[in-house]
């Protein structure tokens, strides 16, 4: 297995975008991209990424815009772009995805997103409906009310006109990740809602590129985005064949302690979707693939990819 990093021109045109390339030994079966959340970098899946490139799947990834090496400078963490910034990064993703497409003509093509990544991957498939995809996998992701992804929107924007689009505001990270803890009382660290292993937790908090504070434009981009999440119009977009596996702790305080992954389900085949595989993982909290049980979920997404490609590559 060989580790490659290269990079692209964002779509904002003025951004090179890091890109990690996972790649098997020998010739791939099947191709995931892997969109990373909120306030880290794609690095932080390497070990995800190995083991399923030692089953013969290449895995690829992007730091987003404003996240890792995808800036301009350290003054651009937590910032997107000065306009239309999720929107952008989606683009930043439908780049990789078709530059993945184009060095693996007839691979099945998979798109996993982890928390914020999971919004976008979501955002993904209505917002570039014409990209069929063997599999989709969310996990870790929400299902907040309607009403306070608004209120969240109205207070970032209102922030951002008194304050200007990079400041970063205690209260809008208080109101966005500063409650996860509570449902930890006994926690060692106020970010042990992230894994049950300590390490991974240190790990995290030791690491620069994970202590930044998104500014009011990016948390405004971001509301939009999710937003757009409960309009019927961009719904029935969405290719209703597309499999969907969605995956949540149940100690995930993002994924509203377990209940969030049944409710996006269930949302799902409302809308026709045929193909939907539910995975709760009972105490496990909000990073998955980072988890103590992380080889159950590694075998779960495996099972998941492997079914779903064949078909479509042969037999595997």
């Amino acid at each position: 297995m060989e580790r490659k990093t290269e990079y692209f021109k964002s779509s904002d045109g003025r951004t090179d975008i890091y890109v990690s390339v996972w790649e098997p030994e020998e010739e791939p079966w099947a191709v995931l991209q892997i969109a990373h959340g909120m306030v880290e970098f794609i690095d932080r899946y390497d070990r995800f990424a190995r083991v399923l490139a030692g089953q013969g799947i290449l895995v690829a990834g992007s730091d987003h815009l404003g996240h890792g090496d995808s800036v301009v400078s350290k003054e651009d963490w937590g910032f997107f772009a000065e306009e239309d910034g999720n929107r952008k990064v989606l683009a930043d993703l439908h780049t990789l995805q078709h530059r993945l497409r184009d060095s693996h003509p007839g691979l099945p093509s998979f798109l996993m997103g982890h928390s914020m990544g999971s919004f976008l991957v979501r955002q993904y498939l209505h917002t570039y409906p014409e990209d069929s995809f063997a599999g989709v996998l969310i996990l870790g992701t929400g299902m907040q009310p309607a009403w306070l992804i608004s209120a969240g929107l109205a207070m970032s924007r209102l922030i951002g006109f008194f304050r200007g689009p990079r400041y970063r505001s205690p209260f809008l990270d208080r109101l966005t990740l500063g409650g996860n803890a509570k449902h930890f009382p006994d926690s060692r660290t106020p970010l042990d809602w992230l894994s049950r292993d300590g390490e991974i937790v240190d790990l995290y908090l030791a690491d620069e590129r994970n202590r930044f504070k998104f500014t009011t434009r990016a948390f405004t981009d971001m509301f939009t985005g999710i937003r757009s999440l409960y309009r019927k119009k961009n719904l029935e977009k969405m290719d209703t064949r597309t499999p969907v596996f969605i995956a949540s702790g149940g100690d995930d305080p993002v994924g509203d302690m377990g209940k969030a992954a049944p409710l996006l389900a269930r949302k799902y085949r409302e809308l026709g979707f045929g193909d939907v595989t539910v995975k709760s993982y009972e105490g496990g909290r909000h990073e998955l693939v980072n988890e103590t049980n992380r080889e159950e979920v590694d075998r779960d997404i495996l099972d998941f990819i492997r079914d779903k490609a064949r078909g479509q590559a042969g037999p595997l």
